[in-house]
């Protein structure tokens, strides 16, 4: 406010009220006219009250801008809880119905095979460093009836065996690690040989059947479930399709690789065969 004082338009208005003032002096004083202390205060002031005016006119305009701004910022926050407590509902959503889907695989298990011993659904805790074979943890043990070698299935297929296993956690050998010998059948012909995990020039993890005939019946596209001997695996469990065929440097032998039934990159939950029927007399076979 003293720079207004100071400025030169605070001094052109002094200049103009005491201009007007004077003009009017001279008129009253010449012309003999009758003006009232009224209306020459009126007059002198009214540069002054325009300029008030003008003055309140921006104060209200400014005030009215900090209140709609106090009001879009306490918008925007209410609008941003909102999205916020929208994004958790879609998330505990998201739970639950992964937890359905796992639950409706889970009964589908069991209603394909009813003489099983299963135990609940699995959460996957985490994979085993630095092995390329995919192997994980799971949040189930002994305490679970869970012991070593049991196989482990998902509502798509076989997934591995159990080897390692403690109270309440057990870690899962997959069918792409060479340790893990599975026989298979292609269910349509009949056909059957071993499948075990390798990993390929590229340095992926797959499954393929080794050791195959010059004429193996074998072909790409075939279907291929567990045969069910030696008493590891029951049988009729989807292995995987095979995708390729691959003849040895020789010519004297196959190799076919397998499309697993399981996507193991999308894997969460898993569930673990305790018991199955047959066991016994595969294990006397």
């Amino acid at each position: 406010m003293k720079d207004f004082f100071k400025s030169i338009r605070f001094r052109i208005i002094l200049g103009l009220l005491a201009f007007l003032t004077g003009v009017m002096l001279f008129a009253v004083l010449k012309g003999g006219y009758s003006v009232s202390g009224k209306s020459i205060i009126n007059t002198v002031t009214k540069p002054l009250r325009t300029f008030s005016n003008s003055i309140s006119v921006k104060v209200e305009n400014y005030l009215d801008k900090l209140t709609n701004a106090t009001e879009y910022y306490n918008e925007n926050q209410r609008l941003k809880d909102e999205v916020g407590l929208l994004k958790k509902q879609m998330s505990d959503y998201e739970q639950v119905k992964s937890e359905l889907s796992e639950m409706k695989q889970f009964v589908g298990i069991k209603e394909k095979n009813p003489d099983y011993e299963y135990t609940e659904p699995a959460k996957i805790t985490g994979y085993i460093a630095n092995d390329p074979f995919k192997s994980f943890t799971i949040n189930i043990g002994s305490n679970s009836g869970v012991e070593p070698y049991c196989p482990v299935v998902t509502s798509q297929g076989l997934v591995g065996i159990t080897v390692d296993v403690s109270a309440d956690s057990s870690t899962v050998r997959t069918l792409l690690s060479p340790d893990l010998s599975v026989a298979v059948v292609c269910p349509e012909s009949l056909n059957s040989a071993i499948m075990e995990g390798y990993i390929n020039s590229d340095g992926e993890s797959v499954a393929h059947l080794i050791h195959l005939p010059r004429d193996t019946k074998f072909m790409v596209g075939d279907s291929l479930v567990t045969k069910g001997t030696g008493g590891l695996f029951p049988s009729g469990y989807p292995v995987g399709t095979i995708k390729e065929l691959i003849s040895s440097e020789n010519s004297l032998s196959y190799t076919a690789i397998v499309e697993p039934s399981v996507d193991f990159s999308k894997l969460s939950s898993v569930v673990v065969i305790k018991d199955f029927s047959g066991k016994e007399k595969q294990n006397e076979d």
